[in-house]
């Protein structure tokens, strides 16, 4: 386990296991990219990265839009045959799915992030909410 950093945000990394938070500002989301892809190209992982980061970046930016708080975002490899991902912020309502119109710039997050994860979910924390996305792994 390493210490926090100030470039990285990092709190932990370990083989199978790593976790950030991000201050609420704008430049979360490609930092969390940024990491996100280094760490899945780290343990092997590069058939699930494209993905992974998307629905990382869709959940980073919902924060963003919705919280005022500091964003954290945990990877777990070594549960099963899956990759588990949470993002969590401090605002405690669950996220709604809704059904975007063809016009709107906004409103698909969810809906992406339910049609390309294996399952999906959120769960109250004691300060906010986590939502997970678990992806099926190769082999």
């Amino acid at each position: 386990m390493v210490g926090v950093s100030d470039s990285t945000g990092t709190l932990a990394h370990t083989p199978g296991f790593a976790e950030w938070s991000f201050p609420a500002d704008a430049a979360a989301v490609r930092t969390a990219r940024t990491l996100v892809r280094d760490t899945l190209r780290e343990w092997g992982l590069d058939s699930v990265t494209d993905v992974t980061v998307l629905l990382v970046s869709e959940l980073v930016t919902n924060s963003l839009r919705y919280a005022s708080g500091p964003i954290g975002v945990r990877m777990y490899s070594h549960a099963g045959p899956t990759l588990l991902v949470e993002v969590s912020d401090p605002l405690p309502d669950p996220p709604r799915e809704r059904v975007a119109d063809a016009d709107d710039e906004g409103g698909r997050g969810l809906q992406l992030v339910a049609l390309a994860s294996r399952r999906w979910g959120t769960r109250p924390g004691n300060t906010g909410k986590t939502v997970w996305f678990e992806l099926s792994l190769p082999g």
